[in-house]
C-alpha cells in the first residue's frame, strides 16, 4: 500500500465529534502532501468557530503518529474556500440522510 494510501485510511480514523462522521468523508481534507516523512495537510473545519479545533487538529496528528514512513505532520487549518456538504463523500451523505 502507498503511503498516501495509509495516511487517508488512517485519516479516516478521525472523526468530527458533533456529526460523527470521518474527516475524510467530511471533505475537511483540501489537501494532502507528502515529501520525505513529512506530511503536510491543508484542512478546514464546518465552522469557523468551531470549539473543537484543538481536538480534531491533534487527533489527525496522533493518528498519523504511527504510520511507517511520516516522520512528522504539519497540519494547516484554512477558511477558503468555506467548508459546504458539497463537500461531502456520497457515504457521509447516507449516513446523515441525504441520499
Amino acid at each position: 500500500m502507498e503511503l498516501k494510501d495509509m495516511v487517508l485510511e488512517q485519516l479516516r480514523t478521525v472523526y468530527d465529534p458533533e456529526l460523527g462522521i470521518n474527516v475524510v468523508d467530511l471533505g475537511l481534507i483540501y489537501d494532502l502532501r507528502i515529501d520525505d516523512g513529512l506530511v503536510s495537510i491543508v484542512m478546514t473545519l464546518t465552522t469557523p468557530g468551531c470549539p473543537l479545533h484543538d481536538s480534531i487538529v491533534g487527533g489527525v496528528k496522533r493518528a498519523l503518529a504511527n504510520v511507517e514512513g511520516v516522520q512528522d505532520v504539519d497540519v494547516q487549518i484554512t477558511w477558503n474556500p468555506p467548508w459546504t456538504p458539497e463537500r461531502m463523500s456520497e457515504a457521509a451523505l447516507r449516513q446523515l440522510g441525504h441520499i
